[in-house]
């Protein structure tokens, strides 16, 4: 039996994060279709992950590193005949208000030209997370992920002037 006060917890949280999720699908995929199933991988598996989060962090955080890990491995699988569940109305949708403006798309799309690691640490550098909060998403150093910025940006301002 599932627990109403610990679904609509979920739910409400998602609600609020969920351009965060939208903007991982975004960063990892390039047809809509392909973006809108890694959406649905991502909040199933944190519907999954949710009993086990104690808030030691931001949801949002932990949501990052949920939804990187999900990117990731998805492409891995995603070749691979996979499981699918049949997803419930209460589960969200991508929606209009998730939609990208013209001048944050054009960045998109030259982090597309990054690996997936890069991909994941320019996304969180560009939402405000402190390197300390990266480097724990991420699972490196904070030194290390203040030198991949850098180079980061170095890459994503050349792209951007060539185009």
């Amino acid at each position: 039996m599932i627990d109403k006060n610990l679904t609509n917890n979920f739910l409400e949280l998602v609600e609020e994060n969920k351009k965060l999720i939208y903007k991982v699908s975004h960063m990892y995929c390039n047809s809509p279709t392909e973006r809108n199933d890694l959406f649905q991988e991502i909040v199933t598996n944190l519907w999954k992950g949710f009993p086990q989060f104690k808030g030691l962090s931001k949801f949002s955080t932990w949501a990052y590193r949920i939804s990187i890990n999900t990117a990731i491995s998805w492409f891995r699988d995603y070749s691979n005949h996979r499981n699918y569940i049949e997803y419930t109305d209460f589960v969200p949708n991508m929606t209009d208000d998730c939609e990208l403006d013209e001048l944050t798309d054009t960045l998109f799309n030259a982090i597309e030209h990054l690996g997936k690691i890069d991909k994941a640490i320019i996304l969180l550098q560009l939402d405000g997370y402190s390197y300390d909060d990266i480097a724990e998403i991420i699972g490196i150093s904070k030194t290390n992920v203040a030198t991949k910025i850098n180079r980061l940006k170095l890459k994503l301002k050349s792209h951007l002037s060539n185009n």
